[in-house]
């Protein structure tokens, strides 16, 4: 079967996605949804204020963490595409629809579908105010009941509006899109924070320490560039996949929030690059791509291979390429190597040295190893 939305949906979502475009969003997510639930009047923002829901401070909150996150957008964002959270909220609230046996998907299946699922940050922020799946589904019983029936709904179903938000739905952008903004970084990279949001990266046991030392430099303005310095297979790539599931999770400083972390596979850039000039118009490509994506940041595991890499009689290495931009803050990377690689290659390049901050990584504890093996 396929459901109508309600009246007060179609209008909710023509409000979440005013509250995307007004906060500089590429992307409407599920707070923007309950921007639009709390900015108009409807059944779901009934049942948050019978729940003594503070929704001035909830909007502010929310308000607050995208104006934090925001990248600079000299343009007025005009295409606008949902997250897979909000599409899965969507998909949830459509189920919701068909369990009270409903005609239309209204407002208030939607704050479910926001609600159902606990990682979502906008759930958590509302978790916060003692707002949960099971006390809107206990309200809106009660809701029903109280009226005798389920709620009047109007026979309206905008066809423009609908067709319009499920052309939002497809994903586009960073989110599984079929253009991607970072085309050449994604055929020579992974990008871990879409592993991370996929559930596809094992959780990181400790390194608590290493995590938040990373994710300090990372928060600066300058001098922002860490260079990870351990024994081989001290789990130097773990802190790395840690951090990326710390952006997921946004449990990171307000700068950090929507980055994507890219790990960069510098075997695969050289190989088949006989030519020469090959390996310059693949960096020179990546370096573009970094430039015009601010909220990428580059992990580069082996840093010192990149010493050398590609050079040839007349040409370039990687770390020559690299250098101009990281000293005008232009891209920012995370770099991993073994103290003797270190010394023998990056120590000597001075020039290379300067532009990262060491982190010294230990070898985990027993008790740690004994959690891992686990």
């Amino acid at each position: 079967m396929d459901y109508k939305f309600s009246q007060g949906l179609s209008q909710v979502f023509k409000q979440s996605k005013s509250e995307a475009k007004r906060l500089k969003s590429e992307f409407l997510n599920t707070e923007h949804l309950l921007l639009g639930i709390i900015k108009t009047e409807n059944s779901a923002k009934e049942i948050l204020q019978n729940l003594n829901a503070d929704l001035t401070q909830i909007r502010r909150k929310i308000e607050t963490l995208n104006t934090a996150s925001l990248n600079p957008i000299s343009e007025e964002v005009t295409n606008i595409s949902f997250t897979k959270m909000a599409d899965h909220a969507i998909k949830r609230a459509e189920l919701e629809c068909r369990q009270y046996k409903s005609n239309e998907i209204n407002t208030v299946h939607l704050l479910l579908g926001i609600l159902y699922k606990y990682e979502d940050p906008t759930s958590n922020i509302l978790g916060a105010y003692d707002i949960d799946y099971e006390g809107v589904s206990k309200e809106y019983q009660t809701m029903l009941k109280n009226s005798g029936q389920a709620p009047q709904m109007s026979a309206y179903d905008d066809d423009d509006e609908r067709e319009d938000f499920e052309q939002m739905r497809k994903p586009t952008g960073n989110l599984g899109s079929a253009k991607s903004k970072t085309p050449t970084l994604d055929n020579f990279g992974r990008d871990l924070t879409s592993l991370a949001r996929d559930g596809k990266l094992d959780p990181v046991i400790g390194r608590e320490k290493e995590i938040e030392r990373v994710s300090q430099i990372l928060s600066r303005r300058k001098k922002n560039n860490p260079l990870l310095i351990g024994e081989p297979g001290v789990g130097k790539s773990a802190i790395a996949e840690g951090l990326a599931l710390r952006i997921q999770q946004k449990k990171v400083s307000r700068v950090l929030y929507g980055k994507r972390v890219i790990t960069l596979d510098l075997a695969s850039l050289v190989a088949g690059t006989k030519y020469r000039g090959q390996f310059e118009e693949r960096m020179k490509a990546i370096m573009t791509e970094l430039e015009k994506n601010r909220d990428v940041i580059l992990f580069i595991d082996e840093l010192h291979t990149i010493v050398g890499a590609g050079s040839s009689t007349g040409s370039l290495d990687a770390s020559n390429m690299f250098k101009p931009a990281l000293a005008r803050g232009e891209i920012q990377c995370i770099g991993a190597t073994t103290l003797d690689e270190y010394r023998q290659y990056i120590e000597k390049d001075g020039a290379l040295e300067r532009r990262f901050q060491k982190v010294m990584v230990e070898p985990t504890s027993i008790d740690e190893t004994v959690q891992i093996l686990n």
